[in-house]
């Protein structure tokens, strides 16, 4: 059951990510070029950061100092403080970043850029892009395996998976999975990747030891 409802975020609200240690919900008001930060103590808005226009996805770093935003319009990915709530960067990337992830020791974000069909990887040490992964049509999601060692990038174009190893920064597989992949996610023993294929209705799951569909299933829509 619903049992709180946040209504003084701003315009258009669509990513979101919460703190590790849960006090604070960041969400992404792609409308008005903010982010509205809730403390899920009280469910109430706490704090509001300008960004740049349209910002979409959204992750936060494992010791929960800083947010990362992907800002479509300008091409950008704003950085947040999280102890100040103001922006400390504001990096450079490719074109209409989406999807963002951050590896687990918190040194590198992973941004997916949907028009420019690649991934830019940020050195969080120094908030500079260190390389630029070519990957599938229309990129949108990325999840990035436990250990670190893997980047699953959804394109949305071309109905694949990408499989960026991180040590190296290259594409090592492709893996078709359904029509229009959306969302992504990892198990948390990392041996399953669970993708969404939005126009299909289906979920697929990818084995990353052999990095190979073993299964798809339906989702029932509105059941």
């Amino acid at each position: 059951t619903v049992v709180a409802t946040v209504g003084n975020v701003e315009s258009v609200p669509i990513g979101v990510a919460i703190t590790p240690d849960g006090a604070f919900a960041y969400v992404t008001n792609f409308g008005s070029g903010t982010v509205s930060v809730i403390a899920t103590t009280s469910n109430t808005v706490v704090a509001t950061v300008p960004v740049g226009d349209g910002p979409t996805g959204v992750a936060i770093t494992p010791d929960g100092a800083f947010a990362y935003v992907a800002n479509d319009n300008p091409n950008t990915v704003s950085v947040i403080e999280t102890a100040s709530n103001t922006v400390v960067a504001t990096v450079p990337v490719g074109e209409s970043p989406f999807g963002v992830a951050i590896t687990q020791d918190g040194a590198f974000v992973y941004v997916v850029n949907f028009n420019s069909d690649d991934v830019s990887v940020i050195e969080t040490a120094t908030n500079t892009v260190v390389a630029t992964v070519p990957v599938g049509g229309g990129p949108f999601g990325v999840a990035i395996t436990p250990d670190g060692a893997f980047a699953y990038v959804t394109n949305l174009s071309l109905g694949t998976v990408s499989v960026i190893e991180t040590a190296s920064n290259t594409v090592v597989a492709t893996v078709a999975v359904g029509v229009e992949p959306f969302g992504v996610a990892v198990t948390p023993d990392g041996a399953f990747v669970y993708v969404a294929n939005s126009d299909s209705g289906t979920v697929a799951v990818i084995e990353t030891a052999s990095n190979t569909v073993v299964a798809v299933f339906p989702v029932v829509v509105g059941g």
